[in-house]
């Protein structure tokens, strides 16, 4: 039995506003399963659906066709089995004012009809760095502290299916690495998780099998391992104080300084090169490194640039 599991799964928005009822196809017939124990990452733009097919799973939005369960239980029909079975971590900053964080999460246990699970809360608090926040009022914790605390209300009921969705957003790097620290514990101890994330080293580093949307539509799902293995070439990157020429501007992923060629061989490398010094530039901390999933990801968004996910009249 899969942990979870979208079957044929399509959901379409029709907008009032426009003069014809023009209709957005958010999702459009996304099967995937997810295997308990599984670390599986769903990546795409922004826009691809992936908040959307989050939103149908925790029963906050419901499908126009498909099938969506956790362990078993749909999510439209048993909705109290599923939502129990499940733990979200949103990507915006929901909190409850007026409680303080060890009350928060014995309101949240309650929820789930879950009593005396103060020893579980203990070990939350301990393992995300809140105990010293205990007794604080949610509104006096900052927004890295906030953000520990999500993660904390989605596992007070210890469920076996945990759905991160953006969880490090705009965290510094010391709670990013305490995050996944728990979660990678969680996951070793049994826990299945599906995470998405716009850092995608992230996704390369913790996820087993990654799935791509573009547009609605799943356009890659293999192993993250795979995925990388069948990227087709390595990668030459260097550093340039002006601008390229546009023609090669154009085959280029350029970040501030930092240029990067997708380069099959050593004639093509060369060739990169002399062409950047016969337009007066002078290519510094020049490396060949190995694609990485950054370069998979747009390799894949690209092959796919003229999908259509089916906006119609």
């Amino acid at each position: 039995m899969p942990a979870i599991s979208f079957q044929s799964v399509s959901k379409a928005y029709t907008s009032s506003r426009s003069p014809k009822s023009a209709t957005l196809l958010a999702l459009d017939d996304v099967s995937l399963d997810i295997e308990q124990g599984e670390f599986f990452g769903l990546l795409g733009p922004n826009g691809a659906g992936k908040t959307t097919l989050i939103s149908i799973l925790a029963g906050l939005t419901r499908a126009t066709k498909g099938r969506v369960s956790v362990l078993g239980s749909d999510v439209q029909n048993d909705f109290a089995a599923a939502r129990r079975k499940l733990g979200v971590v949103p990507q915006e900053l929901v909190f409850d004012p007026f409680f303080n964080v060890r009350e928060a999460l014995r309101i949240q246990s309650g929820y789930f009809g879950v009593r005396k699970n103060d020893a579980w809360i203990d070990e939350l608090l301990d393992s995300l760095g809140l105990a010293d926040k205990a007794n604080a009022n949610m509104r006096q914790l900052s927004g890295g502290m906030k953000r520990r605390m999500l993660l904390a209300q989605a596992l007070v009921h210890k469920p076996p299916v945990i759905v991160l969705d953006e969880p490090t957003a705009g965290v510094d790097v010391e709670l990013r690495q305490t995050l996944w620290h728990f979660i990678a514990k969680l996951n070793k101890q049994g826990s299945t998780v599906l995470l998405t994330t716009h850092y995608l080293e992230e996704a390369e580093a913790l996820c087993g099998r990654i799935a791509m949307l573009k547009s609605g539509r799943v356009v890659a799902l293999d192993r993250t391992s795979a995925l990388l293995k069948a990227a087709s070439s390595n990668v030459l990157r260097f550093k340039l104080d002006g601008d390229l020429p546009k023609a090669l501007a154009d085959m280029a992923r350029i970040t501030g300084r930092i240029v990067q060629f997708p380069a099959h061989d050593a004639v093509e490398i060369e060739r990169y090169l002399c062409a950047v010094r016969e337009a007066g530039l002078h290519a510094e901390d020049v490396e060949i490194r190995k694609a990485d999933l950054e370069d998979v990801f747009l390799d894949v968004m690209q092959q796919n640039h003229d999908s259509v996910a089916g906006v119609g009249a």
